[in-house]
């Protein structure tokens, strides 16, 4: 007998659409059986005419906690992304202090107890004192983090040396290393030119050029050191020229995020503050080219770059756009944004479940469990009514940022149910159930 059977839905996986009947025990997919073969179970779900799909991963979410709590914590953290049908968030480790040592792992791991309501999986910093790795490793992050400008001293990689001797580190090692392909020369250079505060002179402090030397630099260090990585957030027609060329050189993958993929430059004139972020948008082409990478399959993940700040702080004056504290909430809109591409037609529902459940799954060590609808894997299950069309509202967004930038969009597919290892969580819009969440390592 099945704990749970989800019967009637179209089964959405990263290379297939089918119809099946979902068998759950103890939290995982027991089997998938033809449509309307007898079983029995103790609770029976009718999915007919919804999609199903595996719960969303986002790759790279800021939940602030500890230190930074005002911000986000992980408890509205992860209510945000229950309500997105995010079933899994890879939470960075630039809280305060950042998770540079086992000790912090282990401190951050013992916050989130009790108080997260989708599994979290944590990620580790690199500091330019590379002793704390061995005992990072012991405890599992689902990957290190590489930074290569903008960040304080101690976890600056700005040479490409610099780079290649961490990766080194890497180079036997069951990991990943996700790096951010700034470049601090042009950085420090453009800031020496222009100090006059405006959107431009922001602009200009982190050109296309900078994220192109950084995927540059990043591919080759990891093909001369034989290291896995994740590059972070493409969002330039050149970064994705300089990615299409030269990806084949090494074990890599690349994210970028959705509003890279809907807004430019010009949207700072309507939403300012609420926009900036790094790295900063760009303009027409770029999304033209971002887009064009999505459809054809460049772009390995979509991921939020979730990063919110209390209203105060993004309401306040500042001497400078560039002052602006960076970064918006993203976890409960990453799905019905993929879903607006899947109707204009720029991407289809199995592309979505490939950048957003699949792909994150293997490249960050949840791989035999998470991304797929399949016997053996949990079942984290969304169930999306495409009779029923949703519209995304500042109102109902549970982040602390107490926005969103896609305020006022509609798509044509409604979220109705988000399962967590077999148990629904969330139902029509809102939590259904206490915190259920657990924090998830890499697998060995």
């Amino acid at each position: 007998m099945f704990d749970t059977l989800i019967r009637g839905g179209t089964l959405v996986n990263a290379d297939s659409l089918g119809h099946g009947d979902i068998g759950i025990v103890a939290g995982k997919v027991e089997a998938i059986i033809a449509p309307g073969e007898a079983a029995e179970a103790r609770t029976v779900v009718d999915a007919s005419g919804s999609f199903i799909l595996p719960g969303l991963i986002d790759a790279h979410a800021h939940l602030r906690d500890p230190g930074l709590t005002h911000k986000e914590d992980f408890s509205s953290g992860t209510h945000a992304a229950a309500l997105g049908g995010v079933t899994t968030v890879l939470d960075m480790p630039t809280d305060e202090p950042w998770t540079a040592t086992a000790e912090q792992l282990a401190d951050k791991m013992a916050i989130a107890e009790g108080r997260i309501h989708v599994d979290v999986g944590l990620q580790a910093v690199l500091s330019r004192d590379m002793s704390a790795v061995s005992r990072l490793l012991e405890r599992a992050p689902v990957s290190f983090e590489l930074f290569t400008a903008d960040v304080p001293d101690a976890f600056l990689f700005a040479t490409l040396d610099s780079v290649a001797e961490a990766l080194k580190v890497f180079a036997v090692a069951d990991t990943l290393i996700g790096i951010s392909p700034g470049d601090q020369s042009i950085l420090t250079g453009s800031s020496e030119r222009d100090r006059s505060g405006t959107i431009d002179a922001f602009l200009d402090s982190r050109p296309p050029l900078a994220e192109a030397s950084g995927i540059a630099r990043a591919l080759v260090a990891a093909a001369s050191t034989e290291a896995r990585i994740h590059v972070r957030q493409i969002n330039s027609e050149l970064g994705v020229e300089t990615w299409s060329r030269l990806r084949g050189m090494a074990d890599a993958s690349i994210e970028t995020t959705p509003q890279n993929l809907f807004f430019t430059a010009k949207d700072y004139e309507a939403q300012g503050a609420n926009l900036k972020a790094s790295p900063p948008l760009r303009f027409a082409h770029d999304v033209d080219a971002l887009r064009a990478a999505l459809s054809a399959g460049l772009i390995d993940i979509v991921a939020t770059d979730h990063a919110p700040h209390a209203p105060a702080e993004k309401a306040a004056a500042y001497a400078a756009f560039a002052d602006i504290p960076g970064g918006m909430p993203g976890l409960q809109t990453l799905l019905p944004t993929m879903l607006r591409l899947v109707d204009d037609r720029i991407i289809a529902l199995p592309d979505l479940v490939r950048m957003c459940s699949r792909n994150p799954a293997e490249r960050f060590g949840l791989g035999r469990r998470k991304g797929c609808i399949a016997a053996g894997y949990d079942a984290d299950l969304l169930i999306l009514d495409p009779r029923r069309s949703s519209t995304i509202a500042n109102a109902d967004q549970v982040s602390l940022a107490g926005y969103t930038p896609f305020d006022g969009w509609t798509v044509k597919t409604r979220l109705t149910s988000v399962f967590l290892r077999g148990h629904e969580i969330v139902r029509d819009g809102r939590l259904a159930g206490t915190a259920q969440g657990k924090i998830v390592t890499r697998e060995s």
